[in-house]
């Protein structure tokens, strides 16, 4: 018998910068929550250089890790370090 895993969001965004937020993260969540896939909203959890437990909880309770250009960012890059170890799948977005 094969158990399924229930996952509380269907995708994790790891993303760094405001105006990646207001922009192409908005819409895409925007796009997301329209067709019912549950997206999860790191408002109000403080950033720093360790990751928070409530994101590191979410990185693990999310189906796909949303990945969003932000290679300058330390914080993002141990996010990334932990959506590795959760073996998430990992969706990657590059821009400029």
């Amino acid at each position: 018998m094969v158990s399924s895993r229930s996952w509380r969001h269907s995708a994790f965004p790891s993303f760094h910068g405001q105006d990646i937020r207001k922009t192409f993260l908005s819409h895409l969540c925007k796009q997301f929550n329209s067709n019912g896939i549950t997206v999860f909203d790191d408002q109000g959890i403080e950033r720093s250089q360790t990751i928070a437990p409530a994101l590191i909880q979410a990185i693990r309770e999310s189906r796909v890790s949303i990945v969003v250009n932000y290679a300058s960012s330390s914080c993002c890059l141990n996010e990334f370090v932990e959506i590795l170890k959760c073996k998430n799948v990992v969706m990657p977005i590059f821009s400029e």
